[in-house]
């Protein structure tokens, strides 16, 4: 199967399209899947354009989703509707709040007026009703993992009081909880860790790929003018996002396995 690899699309619905355009994927004609390792709404403005895509995919059977930290955040919110989690400061600065209000039509000064009637309408978004519920923790290959973060691991305290972790061999069967944390850690820092799979690529998201370039590779700085937002290879791993909010990229990879 061939897939075609993204991450941490955030609502940049024009970004994403370009990068499958640029890599063939609505030309090709052989068997193929779009692959999103999470992150799918919150910060970009076109949430109505990304659900009516990834809807018309899923009819298709041609996605695969990949939970991610903001899809978390999407069902604490609502988990927390009633108890007014809509005025968390983190559901505002994520961008959680402003995806409710584009896939119901409602204004932010709505959800605060008006909350019942918000939550209810978006209880009733296909991004809860369907596409949430799609996701998977991880996907595997052959020869991939694909993942958000990273994949659970043990985290240890070391002699100088630092955290670091160390490989899980029972990883596939950690609990919803160990997969949340890990949705949170950043892929390539473990990576370095020695956190890998023998014999497997783990590719993911959550984490900027500049981090890796800058601060593993040597390659220009995290933000300014030289950052290199392009994937990031290593030893068993590949990191795809592109912070797309700031440098309104996305990154696609083809992978044939």
């Amino acid at each position: 199967m061939k897939y075609y690899v993204t991450t941490d699309v955030h609502g940049f619905f024009s970004e994403m399209k370009a990068a499958l355009e640029e890599k063939g994927f609505f030309e090709d004609t052989e068997p193929h899947k779009l692959l999103i390792c999470g992150d799918i709404l919150d910060r970009g403005q076109e949430a109505v354009q990304m659900q009516e895509f990834i809807l018309d995919l899923l009819s298709k059977d041609q996605v695969i989703l990949i939970r991610g930290n903001h899809e978390d955040l999407t069902m604490d919110l609502l988990h927390k509707w009633s108890r007014q989690s809509y005025a968390q400061r983190h559901h505002l600065h994520n961008g959680t709040v402003n995806t409710v209000c584009q896939l119901t039509g409602f204004s932010e000064r709505d959800v605060f007026i008006t909350p019942d009637a918000v939550g209810r309408a978006f209880l009733g978004c296909p991004f809860v009703r369907s596409i949430i519920p799609f996701a998977k923790d991880y996907y595997e290959t052959e020869h991939y993992i694909f993942v958000h973060g990273w994949i659970p691991s043990t985290p240890v305290v070391l002699e100088n009081g630092v955290v670091g972790h160390l490989y899980k061999p029972e990883w596939r069967k950690a609990t919803q909880q160990q997969w949340e944390e890990a949705r949170w850690q950043n892929g390539m820092a473990l990576a370095r860790e020695g956190v890998i799979e023998d014999g497997k690529t783990i590719v993911c998201g959550h984490w900027n790929s500049s981090y890796g370039h800058c601060h593993y590779h040597k390659e220009g700085s995290e933000f300014d003018s030289d950052a290199n937002f392009g994937p990031y290879y290593d030893e068993g791993i590949i990191a795809l996002d592109a912070c797309t909010a700031y440098s309104r990229k996305v990154n696609c990879i083809v992978i044939e396995d």
